[in-house]
């Protein structure tokens, strides 16, 4: 009896470890063990480098390699034979219907824009790293150009708009503020989306850098607290900036005549575009969103004083008050005017 308990025992034993040391050696760490590699090149001298740490964050990480790439033989890669890739419409066949009817569909393919072992869902991409993808092709000296020719001050509606909120057919469009860090030491030099180290070095110790503006860590971001981040001398060299964001991605590019209406994104009243976000660098490059309280992104005193949506911010009363002002200036020259053409006979005997 003791024999065959210590048999069985054994072979659980054994199972767990096999199954672990399976787990541990999954196909993917196979291949990322030469693809992980800096050094690893193709026999025509491409580069064939895999970032481990991009991947891992990818959904294309659950499915695993030999998912996009069948092709791949036990013997790889001193059989010499080259893997087969996916056309990316074996999973993603309604996007691929949809960017085929698009007037995009002749100058690049998926891989031109989205690398497939670095892509991210759209809310853990900033706006500026949008846009990047597509400077890839369109040179954003000249698309500044291009635009100006209708838009005004295009350049500054291009740093606060990814093209795609323009150029397709995206919908639930929401504000999404990033924290910028001024580039160099000059006072009036550019600024970049802060990363996640620029932000860590004013915080002590490992405190989340959402800590930064959400101080009491509720995820969710108040007025007064984004008076305290603007107030607050040690970000002297900081700024909060906007963009327009579509909550819904589409891929169909193409030029709506609609976006050409300046009231498609300037909706005047203070209930327009007040869905807004945060978003805050993670270590691994990625970002995470925290909400904001309703109308606090665009006061433009306390909430984002760098960051300013004409129409957006209109104010119901002082629209009223204007109003007011206006109406009793008119009506005061008029009634001025009236008095003097009545009383003029009167005037020219005295």
């Amino acid at each position: 009896m003791f024999t065959l308990r210590s048999t069985l025992l054994a072979v659980s034993l054994l199972g767990i470890v096999t199954a672990g040391a399976l787990a541990a050696d999954k196909p993917e760490d196979q291949c990322l063990g030469c693809h992980g590699d800096r050094n690893i090149s193709g026999k025509s001298g491409s580069h064939i480098y895999i970032d481990p740490q991009q991947y891992t964050r990818t959904t294309h990480a659950v499915i695993g390699c030999t998912s996009c790439h069948e092709a791949v033989t036990a013997s790889h890669p001193d059989d010499g034979i080259r893997p087969s890739r996916a056309t990316c419409k074996e999973c993603h066949g309604p996007v691929q219907k949809e960017y085929a009817a698009s007037l995009h569909v002749n100058n690049a393919g998926c891989a031109d824009c989205h690398n497939p072992h670095a892509v991210r869902q759209p809310v853990t991409v900033s706006g500026r790293e949008m846009n990047a993808m597509c400077a890839k092709c369109h040179d954003t000296a000249r698309m500044v150009t291009v635009h100006d020719k209708w838009l005004p001050q295009s350049d500054l509606h291009l740093d606060a708009l990814p093209c795609i909120t323009c150029h397709t057919g995206s919908r639930n469009y929401v504000i999404t503020m990033y924290i910028e860090k001024r580039a160099g030491d000059k006072p009036h030099g550019d600024f970049k989306v802060a990363t996640y180290q620029d932000l860590s070095q004013l915080l002590p110790g490992d405190k989340d850098v959402k800590s930064l503006i959400d101080a009491n860590g509720d995820n969710f971001i108040s007025l007064a607290e984004l008076r305290n981040f603007n107030r607050n001398a040690k970000h002297d060299n900081m700024r909060l900036w906007g963009m327009m964001t579509p909550e819904k991605m589409t891929h169909s590019y193409q030029i709506l005549d609609n976006r050409w209406d300046c009231t498609f994104c300037h909706a005047s009243g203070p209930r327009a575009m007040q869905t807004s976000f945060v978003s805050f660098p993670d270590k691994n490059g990625t970002f995470t969103r925290v909400a904001v309280e309703k109308g606090a992104i665009l006061d433009l005193l306390y909430g984002t004083p760098d960051f300013y949506m004409m129409g957006s911010t209109r104010s119901t009363a002082l629209s009223i008050v204007g109003g007011l002002i206006i109406c009793g200036g008119m009506a005061f020259a008029g009634v001025h005017g009236t008095f003097r053409f009545l009383t003029r006979n009167n005037r020219k005997e005295h």
